[in-house]
């Protein structure tokens, strides 16, 4: 039996492809988030000694055989392990050995939360040919529902580059922050004011005495 379908032409098995395979599968059930391509690459040029061109025949075999779906986000090809994909992990997961099963959970452990962060958040900018003005559009997704989306436009290609760049390493705390200026009331906001105003007002009558 030819396991996940990789075999030389002489039809003997190619079980160092076979065993990239698994990995590949391992990592992403694991990681239970949709991982781009950059994302996959990068944990294989880390964590193991697959090239980069093997990784890739791997990614293209196992969508053509059904192990894995693709689907194109925000220009980022994203990888789900299949039904299929999750049987045939079963099947044959002790088949990786234990300590590379190990070192995977480590990773998935360590880097999950950039991933979701990653897979969570949008920055994308382009050119408007009429005006030559940049268009940016940020967001910030839970799950499938967007939580928040901001359309900007630009004058520079160096502006909307700094914001998306921004928006992506800042994106909690600028979500915060724009999300508790939009809910907070007018009575809120001057309460706070004068709170302050009479902390300072308190501070100078201190300092006087």
């Amino acid at each position: 039996m030819i396991i996940l379908g990789s075999s030389f032409e002489d039809g003997s098995v190619d079980y160092a492809q076979v065993e990239n395979k698994l990995l590949l599968l391992y990592l992403v059930e694991k990681m239970d988030i949709p991982l781009s391509t950059g994302q996959i690459h990068q944990f294989v040029l880390e964590e193991t000694s697959t090239h980069y061109f093997d990784c890739q025949q791997c990614l293209c075999e196992m969508l053509e055989d059904g192990y894995l779906e693709a689907t194109v986000e925000n220009n980022k090809t994203r990888y789900t392990i299949t039904d299929i994909g999750i049987t045939t992990l079963e099947y044959f997961e002790k088949r990786i050995p234990l300590f590379i099963r190990n070192k995977i959970n480590k990773y998935v452990h360590d880097n999950r939360k950039y991933v979701k962060r990653d897979y969570e958040t949008t920055a994308n900018y382009f050119k408007d040919i009429l005006t030559g003005d940049y268009t940016v559009k940020c967001g910030v997704y839970d799950d499938v529902a967007m939580l928040m989306e901001i359309n900007l436009t630009v004058v520079s290609r160096d502006h909307a580059k700094n914001i998306c760049e921004n928006w992506r390493t800042n994106v909690t705390k600028l979500y915060g922050s724009i999300l508790n200026n939009l809910v907070i009331s007018e009575n809120e906001d001057n309460e706070k004011e004068d709170a302050l105003l009479h902390l300072e007002i308190s501070s100078i009558d201190k300092n006087a005495i």
